[in-house]
């Protein structure tokens, strides 16, 4: 199986990947553009000489038949060089019917014979055009025949030759200049590619190192954030995935702290009067009686945190189900007020409940809504000192029912307000706990589409109100 560290190398990959694509890519349309580039530039050059050869063949050959119509093909060959223009370039032959030169514009007759394709058009009675390579010297050359007439009739061919040599040398320089042009573009695209596939591959680089150090359990570290694009982005929801582990982390380990703590107290009670009831051997009734009552008690508290954890797993597998039924709240409210006064009078706390005259009709799970306020009462009591008072208040806002229970406890610091219906949170409270009842209750409340909120001031005392909706029709 690879490592962290062998995943360095696909990163190598995709930017030999990137450059190799990018610059193919660019290199297969530099080729397109060369090619077009040469295929515009020959056809410019070799068009434009070919055109101007055809037009004063062909303007000369008309003149001839036109103005020599009673010269024979001897006369007219002599006619013809006799007329030629001293600037004219241009080799001109004037042919046979059988395409043996007659005489050509240097004076010699030559008794060759060309067949050349723009010769047998002509004696076919077409203007003929050839470009490719004469028979005899095997360069490159364009050739147009146009056909000689005398009285109407064929007797010959009147022929303009040029080299094209010279024009293909000038092509072949303009194309050379253009693929040195286009091999320039295709270095520099490489450069540029190289250069891109950096700034994409680096970031992904960073991003691979930071999970790294985070998989050997290094939540603090942070991917840097070198663009605004959408792997900045992702270093974005990196590093917020590392913060809120981190928390999550730290939240962890003071839970399992706490809740070691919370463990190892009611347990070593549990064991101290264990063993000293059995060294007393149960002959002191006062202490044997004593003794069962602390166990008791903290047994009770193991329960609690038990069923406090048993909750939370519930609640983050999402396996929480509620057994919904119609009930009156008010019922709830006035069996919990009869429950919690004893514990009240106890710590000479003032406990009042007020709720209105009609039902207060829900549709919720009674255990789970009891559940939720013997949290809040058992909080209330355990944060507010003697003499204090606690009320509960149910209240009818439209179709809403608000129950607050309000104390005049010590109340909570504004910093840790926000964060106390969080998982595992204690904030300053050195009181015992497992910092999971105030998520599990609004987590409860959530489930029957309530709302849960805390309200505080320190010293002053604390304000919980839950939010139900209320059965229609009731």
């Amino acid at each position: 199986m690879a490592t962290c560290g062998e995943r360095t190398s696909p990163m190598k990959g995709i930017k030999s990947r990137l450059v190799l694509h990018f610059g193919l890519i660019l290199l297969l349309i530099v080729l397109l553009l060369e090619g077009l580039f040469y295929w515009a530039v020959h056809t410019y050059y070799i068009g434009t000489a070919t055109e101007a050869l055809v037009t004063r063949s062909t303007t000369f050959t008309n003149f001839i038949n036109k103005y020599a119509t009673g010269y024979r093909l001897k006369d007219k060959a002599r006619y013809i060089l006799e007329n030629v223009s001293n600037q004219e370039y241009a080799k001109i032959e004037v042919l046979d019917p059988g395409g043996k030169v007659i005489l050509n514009s240097y004076g010699f007759q030559t008794s060759e014979i060309i067949n050349t394709p723009d010769v047998m058009d002509a004696i076919k009675g077409q203007s003929g055009l050839y470009i490719g390579k004469s028979p005899q010297s095997r360069e490159r050359v364009i050739a147009v025949s146009n056909p000689l007439t005398y009285s109407g009739e064929f007797v010959g061919v009147l022929r303009y030759t040029i080299s094209a040599e010279p024009l293909y040398q000038a092509v072949n320089r303009i194309a050379l200049y253009g693929a040195g042009v286009g091999t320039s573009v295709v270095v520099l695209a490489f450069a540029l590619s190289l250069l891109m596939a950096k700034r994409i591959v680096d970031p992904i680089e960073d991003l691979t190192s930071a999970a790294k150090q985070m998989a050997e359990g290094n939540f603090a570290v942070r991917a840097p954030k070198r663009f605004d694009d959408e792997v900045g982005t992702l270093a974005d929801t990196f590093n917020y995935m590392a913060a809120e582990i981190g928390k999550n982390e730290k939240l962890k380990n003071d839970f399992i702290s706490s809740v070691s703590h919370e463990l190892r107290t009611p347990l070593t009670s549990i064991k101290g009067w264990g063993e000293t009831l059995i060294s007393g051997g149960l002959e002191e009734p006062e202490e044997t009686m004593l003794g069962l009552e602390v166990i008791s008690k903290e047994t009770d508290r193991l329960i609690g945190l038990v069923e406090e954890l048993l909750d939370f797993s519930k609640f983050q597998s999402g396996e929480m189900n509620l057994s919904r039924e119609r009930m009156d709240v008010r019922e709830l409210l006035n069996d919990l007020h009869l429950q919690f006064s004893v514990r009240a009078n106890a710590k000479q706390i003032e406990l009042k409940l007020e709720t209105p005259p009609t039902p207060l009709m829900v549709l919720g799970d009674p255990n789970r809504l009891k559940q939720v306020f013997v949290n809040l009462l058992d909080n209330a009591l355990k944060f507010t000192p003697q003499n204090g008072s606690i009320v509960i208040a149910a209240s009818l806002s439209g179709d809403r029912l608000l129950v607050t229970v309000t104390d005049t406890g010590e109340g909570i610091n504004q910093e840790d307000l926000p964060h106390v219906t969080e998982k595992f949170f204690k904030g300053r409270s050195k009181l015992s706990g497992s910092g999971l009842g105030l998520a599990i209750c609004k987590e409860i409340i959530h489930l029957h589409a309530g709302r849960f909120s805390v309200s505080s001031a320190l010293g002053q005392g604390t304000s919980i109100m839950v939010d139900l909706p209320l059965l229609a029709n009731q």
